[in-house]
């Protein structure tokens, strides 16, 4: 730690508390982002699997409902993010959108037995479960008399007993004279869809003012900034790969409860943090008006407890909106996209003129060419995830690496590969050959579908029912992360530099927006992927694989025909620009 005098904004003498050249309040916010991170990342690698293994829903409703979870998660930053720009200051919000994470994860740990998966053959229930978690168990038969294994025939029309003897059942069983149900413990789905609207409303006010912080650090034209939100974001990454790790090899090997508690503690530990140095942040984050906050706005409730109280509804909205997830229509989330996006226009049209009207449309359109990236890219928590589980050999040096764990090649890449774009750019602008922002756009979004064709072809190479290479798996996420480079970091700064200055805020709301319907067709593509299933484990593995060539190949060349429309287009995208590229 080092303590440097420099003149502040008045001729004043000012004393900034400072950690390797940086202001140390950026210490605090790395730690806190990281496992804030760690928790997310942590949860998610687990969450489709405890979804489809534990509870038994199909893969299709699984989807439906991460696809929900995720959107929901973006979408809610809007409010928080509103929140603390008018009222509480981002310091208070992101205390409060910690202590609701910390309640969240921990809350999923609460696993119960979840569902139980019952056969009825003449007269008589079976219970049929698994013998491991997250895509390596086996399939077994319960009865009174004991155990055996099961297996399907090709195509899945008879179930077969390895062991009749053990269980008093035939050899084979034709699937159409059992029946089956799902039993449930209520108390423990409902702590999952609370937990999850607890993840919700905490990340929505976190996730949006932590980056504000960071920015409120740096003054205004400070050289370090762009430096400090590099290594700000570094915590986001490393976070995520060592949860990726952790969560996911101790929830398959060990149980859930192991997983998500170590998520959860992971969570805590950032409260912590933040609570203990808070004082670093040196008022840089207080509320912008605390009288303000104490005024009474209906009886005892003041501004401040009505923004803590606005949480509360956010949790409760997002709660009914996950467990309602699949009856939602999905027109009607597409009609959410069309009305956003008639009302952008409107304003480009009625509120901007000349120059200033062309780079809201410019904005615009980086809004919205996200969407075919996000939804693409966002399949790794759930149907990638899911065929990683069931149609890859993920063995390694002898070593059988657990499916979640994969979701750490993401964060990995991004720490190999984003210092050599950063060179590349640099080293192409200054041959004038640096691809202008609509260009770096339509890349990532090519080989988003990119990554998928490289992936089916991996699977045509194994044959109709042989496992795919682990190869693959990184081949995949090494095209998906090097597209997201081009993208994510890319469309944030052009939104911000397009948009008016009064209208900054309401683009990224925007951008933040259409973020999450992302997400939400994410899991709309994911459904179709779904196979059938008897105890969370596929039945006709033969088919399932068809199923994702299917649909991998198909979202892949719609993507590719969508990146070849932008890069034809770029040219008038950057010319919308007007020279803020």
């Amino acid at each position: 730690m080092t303590e440097v005098i420099g003149l502040g904004e008045t001729d004043g003498v000012n004393t900034e508390h400072t950690f390797f050249g940086h202001p140390r309040g950026l210490v605090i916010l790395f730690f806190t982002e990281m496992w804030e991170r760690f928790s997310y990342y942590g949860m998610r690698g687990l969450l489709i699997f405890y979804l489809t293994e534990h509870f038994l829903f199909s893969q299709e409703r699984s989807s439906i409902i991460y696809g929900a979870y995720t959107a929901l998660v973006y979408v809610m930053t809007i409010i928080g993010g509103t929140l603390a720009d008018k009222y509480l200051g981002s310091r208070k919000a992101v205390t409060f959108g910690a202590i609701l994470l910390v309640f969240g994860h921990m809350g999923m740990a609460f696993e119960g037995q979840g569902s139980r998966d019952i056969l009825t053959y003449n007269g008589l229930d079976y219970e049929i479960s698994l013998d491991a978690r997250g895509g390596d168990g086996n399939q077994l038969i319960i009865s009174e008399l004991g155990t055996s294994f099961i297996s399907f025939n090709e195509g899945a029309t008879q179930m077969l007993i390895a062991d009749p003897a053990n269980v008093g059942l035939p050899a084979a069983i034709p699937v159409n004279d059992y029946s089956r149900r799902t039993e449930t413990e209520a108390l423990y789905l409902n702590g999952l869809y609370l937990s999850l609207a607890l993840i919700i409303a905490g990340i929505g006010f976190l996730k949006a003012n932590i980056s504000t912080i960071v920015g409120a650090l740096y003054g205004f034209g400070d050289a370090r900034r762009d430096s400090g939100f590099t290594i700000f974001y570094m915590g986001i990454n490393l976070g995520a790969f060592l949860a990726s790790i952790l969560c996911g090899y101790l929830g398959i090997t060990y149980g859930w409860k192991y997983g998500f508690g170590l998520a959860g503690i992971g969570m805590l530990c950032g409260l912590v943090v933040f609570l203990k140095y808070q004082s670093w942040l040196e008022g840089k984050a207080d509320p912008p008006n605390l009288a303000k906050l104490k005024e009474k706005v209906l009886g005892p409730i003041d501004v401040e407890l009505m923004c803590y109280l606005t949480g509360v509804g956010i949790i409760a909205i997002s709660m009914l909106m996950v467990m309602n997830a699949h009856l939602v229509e999905q027109m009607y989330v597409g009609l959410l996209g069309i009305l956003i996006f008639v009302f952008m226009v409107a304003y480009a049209f009625i509120r901007c003129e000349g120059v200033e009207r062309s780079r809201m449309f410019a904005a615009i359109y980086f809004i919205l060419a996200q969407i075919p990236f996000w939804a693409l890219f966002e399949q790794a928590g759930t149907s990638l995830n899911l065929f990683t589980g069931s149609l890859v050999d993920r063995s390694m040096m002898g070593i059988t690496i657990p499916a979640p764990v994969f979701q750490s090649l993401n964060a990995m890449f991004i720490f190999m590969f984003a210092p050599v774009l950063a060179i590349l750019w640099i080293m192409l602008a200054k041959r004038n050959l640096n691809p202008s922002t609509p260009v770096k756009f339509a890349l990532g979004v090519f080989m988003a579908g990119l990554g998928f064709l490289a992936l089916v072809a991996g699977m045509k190479v194994s044959g109709e029912s042989g496992l795919t290479a682990v190869y693959f798996i990184f081949l995949i996420y090494w095209i998906h992360t090097i597209g997201e480079l081009m993208v994510s970091p890319v469309g944030l700064s052009a939104v911000t530099k397009l948009a008016p200055a009064r209208a900054v805020g309401m683009s990224m709301g925007a951008w933040f927006l259409y973020s999450g319907l992302s997400n939400y067709l994410a899991g709309v593509i994911a459904a179709t992927t779904g196979a059938e299933t008897i105890g969370g484990q596929l039945t006709d593995a033969v088919a399932a694989k068809a199923n994702y060539i299917s649909v991998y190949t198909q979202v892949g060349y719609i993507a590719m025909g969508i990146a070849v429309v932008m890069f034809i287009i770029s040219p008038v995208i950057k010319k919308m620009m007007q020279g803020a590229d």
